[in-house]
């Protein structure tokens, strides 16, 4: 084998491997902000939710004094 053959295979593998690296750490970063970002929707639907139970609960204690007379 030529030494042009083997600096090739040698330059190609490292090259692979650091765009898989690249790639993966990429991936990584977008993925924690994408979970930063979900939490920040389950704190805002939580609230939410809290909310209308809330109101709900507010209604039926107004209907419930509404009904018996």
């Amino acid at each position: 084998m030529d030494i042009t053959v083997i600096m090739t295979g040698i330059g190609t593998a490292t090259a692979i491997i650091g765009a898989n690296v690249a790639l993966i750490s990429w991936l990584r970063s977008d993925m924690k902000s994408f979970e930063t970002e979900v939490r920040g929707w389950r704190e805002d639907i939580n609230k939410e939710m809290k909310d209308f139970h809330g109101k709900l609960c507010t209604l039926e204690e107004k209907n419930r004094v509404k009904s018996p007379s």
